[in-house]
């Protein structure tokens, strides 16, 4: 999956009273793109010294021991050798550790923007050294990063699949049920009603699977596996899901890659692992 990048590292947890450091990775956005440099046909996360002298940094996390660090001003390409990339296409790099690293530097960045004033009384929040946190000026109120829970399921009945096109995907692209849990909602329960409202069939023997953090959303993607009785009468809701049905593992459609949670549930039924 995305975060899977062995031999590479990664580390993220906050070290307090970093400085850059000449050799030190940085990431330079502007909206979703970020500046990354050339080398054949792959790229590279640019070092501090590709860019120069900056102004404002903010520590994100350690890359193959490395400290990284996100410019907060957008910068001029240095030269023909670096160009923007789109952070958020489908188009994955064939590097994973860039992969896994430019999405969660891009996720934190988010974060940081979204809550420069305070959601209280809107003073403009400033950074704790000692923390990853962002706290008011005025009323101290602290902000600390959030994920948002989310479930995602794979439905098995007779060694068939089932597989769901979201209205928000390319078409004959089908992925597995998803949905985010509610407030006041057990993740079993979130997992319930999302087969419910989305497909319309009830499961049974819901078993976890994995986890998967997914920076694209700011997710915890919560894996499960479930199993539906026969005869049930698939009734997409027409709103989140066009359409769904069973697949056999050799009638699948256009699916997703298995760095992501869901491509890899798909790619171990097809393979008999589940």
């Amino acid at each position: 999956m995305i975060q899977d990048i062995f031999p590479h590292t990664f580390k993220n947890e906050f070290l307090p009273n970093q400085q850059i450091q000449e050799e030190d990775y940085v990431f330079c956005f502007h909206q979703n793109n970020v500046l990354l440099k050339k080398n054949g046909d792959e790229f590279e996360i640019p070092l501090k010294k590709d860019i120069g002298t900056v102004d404002s940094t903010v520590f994100l996390f350690i890359l193959n021991e490395k400290p990284c660090f996100w410019i907060i001003d957008e910068i001029a390409l240095p030269s023909n050798e670096f160009v923007y990339h789109d952070v958020t296409s489908y188009q994955s790099f064939q590097q994973k550790e860039l992969d896994w690293s430019t999405m969660v530097a891009m996720q934190l960045k988010n974060w940081y923007e979204r809550n420069r004033y305070c959601g209280k009384c809107g003073t403009p929040t400033t950074m704790r050294e000692e923390e990853r946190a962002l706290v008011c000026s005025s009323c101290k109120h602290t902000v600390y990063p959030q994920i948002a829970p989310a479930i995602i399921v794979a439905i098995f009945c007779n060694d068939k699949l089932l597989l769901a096109h979201n209205t928000n995907f390319p078409e004959g692209f089908y992925s597995l049920v998803a949905g985010y849990v509610d407030v006041g909602e057990s993740i079993e329960d979130a997992v319930r009603r999302e087969v419910r409202e989305e497909v319309g069939i009830q499961i049974k023997n819901i078993r976890y699977y994995k986890s998967q953090p997914w920076p694209y959303s700011g997710s915890m993607m919560i894996g499960f596996l479930a199993d539906a009785d026969e005869g049930q009468i698939i009734k997409v809701d027409n709103k989140e899901i066009e359409h769904a049905d069973w697949y056999s593992r050799d009638n699948l459609p256009n699916h997703p890659h298995t760095r992501s949670i869901a491509g890899e549930i798909i790619e171990k039924f097809v393979n008999r692992e589940l």
